[in-house]
């Protein structure tokens, strides 16, 4: 079966296996932030942007991405480097494992929400599993990024 999507800004058509998942596609066009965790959507580290909302890769079939726009973390580098710095200025960052997944939710979230709630916060990055941390390092990263989106002010 041929699919064709955008993938990271650019026009892609391939051959795929109708078993296929999105997160197989992605990592097969050389998209290896986007990684397997559970292959059950509770961990978050499969995250991507399917026509701008975030997706769990490993549940969706690659063949439903046929004919939209696929985002990863290779395709808004700039955008996550900003706040992965912030990340790793509240020493969030830990093994680095769930960074991707959690980076792309962060980022959909302000995409969303022009000043998010703590709740708000807290609700859309419930599916994010980090094995390191207690999250208030991340929580800590997502306030500091956002009083610097505000204000302009340095980390």
């Amino acid at each position: 079966m041929q699919i064709t999507m955008k993938l990271n800004g650019k026009p892609v058509t391939a051959d795929i296996a109708p078993d296929m998942t999105l997160l197989q596609f992605v990592r097969s066009q050389g998209c290896y932030s986007v990684k397997c965790g559970c292959e059950t959507t509770n961990c978050g580290l499969c995250t991507l942007w399917m026509d701008g909302k975030p997706v769990l890769s490993c549940s969706v079939p690659a063949a439903r991405a046929d004919g939209h726009e696929i985002v990863t973390l290779e395709g808004c580098q700039e955008e996550a480097a900003e706040f992965g710095a912030f990340l790793a200025d509240q020493g969030a960052e830990q093994c680095g494992y769930c960074s991707p997944g959690f980076i792309m939710n962060v980022l959909a979230l302000f995409r969303e929400y022009e000043d998010p709630t703590e709740e708000e916060i807290k609700e859309y990055l419930a599916g994010n599993l980090c094995r390191c941390s207690g999250y208030e390092g991340q929580l800590r990263a997502i306030r500091a990024y956002m009083a610097h989106k505000k204000g302009g002010e340095s980390k």
